[in-house]
């Protein structure tokens, strides 16, 4: 099972894949930071600030303005994400987040379908506020 969101970002793969990775433009739009530079093989430590709340996603794989997949937490499972991004014109990418390891037989699933899709549709919106215009506000917001 798997929950995939996407969206149109008026900005180049290359900002948008550096928006993710560097600690002091991923909490801008997404945590409110992070441990270090992200990088394939990589252990990093995310947090959110104003819900006293922190986890670590594993890098499994990156390709430099293309694509990101880590491992996290969900519950006491892991999920995959795998955030791929398709550059449509040198200002214009369509980026895609993809979280699998959802189970179809958990009583809770829709519940846990929509909540996720929820979180990432908010994501990629700070993102591009974020990109687009420049709001750094957003990120923390959501109640």
């Amino acid at each position: 099972m798997k929950n995939i969101t996407k969206m149109k970002i008026y900005k180049s793969a290359g900002e948008v894949f550096e928006a993710f990775i560097d600690p002091a433009k991923i909490r801008n739009f997404w945590f409110s930071s992070s441990s270090e530079r992200w990088e394939q093989g990589k252990t990093i430590t995310l947090k959110y600030d104003e819900y006293n709340a922190q986890g670590d996603i594993e890098i499994m794989d990156m390709e430099e303005s293309k694509s990101i997949v880590f491992q996290w937490a969900y519950g006491e499972e892991k999920h995959t994400v795998t955030i791929t991004l398709t550059e449509i014109e040198a200002s214009s990418t369509i980026v895609e987040v993809m979280e699998e390891g959802f189970h179809e037989n958990d009583d809770n699933l829709i519940h846990h379908l929509l909540g996720n899709k929820e979180g990432w549709v908010y994501m990629l919106t700070c993102l591009k506020g974020y990109l687009e215009f420049g709001v750094t506000k957003l990120r923390a917001g959501l109640v």
